[in-house]
């Protein structure tokens, strides 16, 4: 590769270790954990900032989803690395490992320097949105998984702020909220939990219509995934015939 040119993504060492003990899953993970590191650094901020106990209980069930996320990705990483000491030592695994931890959250910040570390080696953020959307399926689905987690914990708190003091209102608590949330983005609407006020009401058609998407994509993503032949049962292709067995 000369000075200036743009790597090609197709080279990317993806599903393995690099020499300097790095390991590169694929680009629409690697943007998704980047979207999950900078979700997890805006909660340290918001409950730093906004002292409410609500705020604080929406922020911590969200950050145990995060948590999750984060500690997949370790287990990934670990299961990729040929060499694990190069991994924990040259590689962040130590920083993958530490950033699970709820009170190192700040850690998270440094997964952010890593991932732009990769977009660089790839050639740049255009690269790398290219990257992102030349595998379809798994960059569309931690895209929406991505945006769901967003429209759960922001409609949550838009609708717990809009509600909580309205008279008759029955969005009251955290609880509440996030119930609200999860039972209409997931299309159920069990009509238990509904908003009152009219700004109420327009967060709620927000949440419905970015549910909708959401779930409505992630459905067509799982039905493809069942329906779509596999590759490893698909017809083998013929073997060549030597002329000088045909009759």
């Amino acid at each position: 590769m000369t000075a200036g040119s743009t790597p090609d993504p197709a080279k990317i060492p993806w599903q393995s270790q690099t020499p300097d003990g790095q390991v590169l899953l694929s680009m629409p993970w690697e943007i998704f954990v980047l979207g999950v590191a900078i979700l997890s650094i805006v909660n340290l901020f918001l409950a730093i900032v906004i002292r409410n106990p609500d705020l604080d209980q929406v922020i911590t069930v969200m950050d145990s989803i995060l948590i999750a996320i984060f500690l997949v990705d370790f287990v990934r990483r670990l299961r990729v690395a040929t060499d694990n000491r190069a991994y924990f030592v040259h590689g962040t695994g130590w920083l993958d490992l530490i950033s699970v931890f709820p009170l190192l959250r700040i850690t998270r910040l440094l997964r952010i320097v890593r991932v732009i570390r990769v977009v660089g080696r790839m050639g740049g953020p255009e690269a790398a949105v290219r990257a992102f959307f030349k595998d379809r399926a798994a960059g569309g689905l931690y895209l929406v998984m991505l945006i769901a987690l967003v429209v759960m914990e922001f409609g949550s708190i838009g609708i717990l702020w809009a509600e909580r003091t309205a008279p008759n209102a029955n969005i009251t608590t955290a609880d509440d909220a996030l119930w609200y949330s999860i039972v209409t983005m997931s299309t159920v609407g069990y009509g238990d939990q509904y908003p009152v006020t009219d700004l109420g009401r327009i967060i709620g058609t927000l949440v419905i219509l970015l549910g909708v998407a959401v779930f409505g994509t992630l459905t067509g993503f799982l039905a493809n995934a069942f329906l779509s032949p596999s590759k490893s049962v698909a017809d083998p292709a013929p073997a060549p015939v030597d002329p000088d067995t045909r009759a």
